[in-house]
């Protein structure tokens, strides 16, 4: 005696679509990032002037510590905090 299930279908892989499915999500992953830099970021980059002067800044600072002659304004490190605190 054969008994067939109603309603299944005959010759249906079950892990086809699993497969399948597997293969688009490796597809969609080899999709790459791409970055693109544009003409005014670059020239915005191009602040070589800018931390020259501040690496000699840094270095008077280095300096004046090293022979004991940097004063620290107490003052102004109090203003400074009390407009940040204020806003």
């Amino acid at each position: 005696m054969k008994i067939n299930n109603i309603g299944s279908t005959n010759g249906v892989n079950p892990y086809k679509r699993q497969l399948d499915k597997n293969e688009s999500v490796t597809k969609a992953s080899e999709k790459k990032d791409k970055v693109e830099i544009s003409t005014a970021a670059k020239d915005l980059q191009q602040t070589s002037g800018l931390t020259q002067a501040r690496q000699e800044k840094i270095n008077a600072i280095k300096e004046q510590i090293e022979n004991g002659t940097y004063k620290i304004d107490t003052k102004a490190i109090a203003e400074g905090l009390l407009k940040f605190y204020k806003k």
